[in-house]
């Protein structure tokens, strides 16, 4: 049978048993109580004791000094083998045989075990994502052309296919001529001045004589 122990101060200590099946145990100072306690720290109505699945616990039932567990005051204590508690002043001492520990283990509801996805049990663990690549972000400005360079770039491209086209022109005009087309410009420019032969004058003709 569960033993409370109850040591009012000056006074011998007073233990109490009561079987297992006994669902709630009052303790306080007025006499309608199962366990009077005669201690001027105690209310009439303090504390009771509430048999739970696998064992007791210690409820405060709006008592003036509380009850205590290590000189801290709590509304509900959960009560095992060995425990020492206090209610108001007063040492309150919990015990069980073994047999009595054994059977209120057995009452004690098992944990639940924890729900896990059915995708979770067959796919290994998932890894660590591997970081993504930096996005490359189009250069800026310094490095495109500015306008003058597409220009003058422009203007270089013209005047490498005027020069090609020249070149071409060169070769086929020496193939079908024989002579180099820039000799024929310069002859075409530079003309040769011919010098100009006064006429011989013209003999009067003779008027035969009357």
């Amino acid at each position: 049978m569960p033993r409370v122990t109850i040591t009012v101060p000056e006074r011998n200590p007073q233990p109490y048993r009561f079987q297992l099946d006994r669902l709630k145990v009052h303790l306080g100072r007025g006499s309608e109580n199962d366990i009077v306690i005669d201690c001027g720290s105690v209310s009439v109505r303090h504390a009771v004791m509430e048999r739970i699945d696998g064992g007791y616990q210690l409820r405060d039932l709006g008592s003036t000094n509380g009850i205590k567990i290590e000189g801290k005051v709590c509304e509900v204590i959960p009560l095992r083998h060995g425990l020492s508690v206090k209610i108001g002043d007063v040492p309150f001492d919990f015990t069980l045989t073994e047999e009595e520990r054994e059977a209120l283990a057995r009452e004690k509801p098992p944990e639940e075990s924890p729900i896990i996805m059915e995708d979770e049990l067959n796919e290994p663990a998932p890894r660590k994502a591997a970081p993504k690549p930096a996005i490359q972000r189009p250069l800026a400005s310094a490095q495109q052309p500015s306008s003058a360079a597409s220009f003058f770039m422009t203007l270089l491209f013209l005047v490498l296919a005027a020069a090609a086209f020249f070149v071409g022109l060169s070769i086929r005009h020496q193939k079908e001529t024989g002579n180099s087309l820039i000799q024929t410009m310069k002859g075409a420019n530079t003309k040769p001045v011919t010098e100009e032969v006064p006429a011989a004058p013209v003999a009067p003709e003779s008027v035969p004589a009357e």
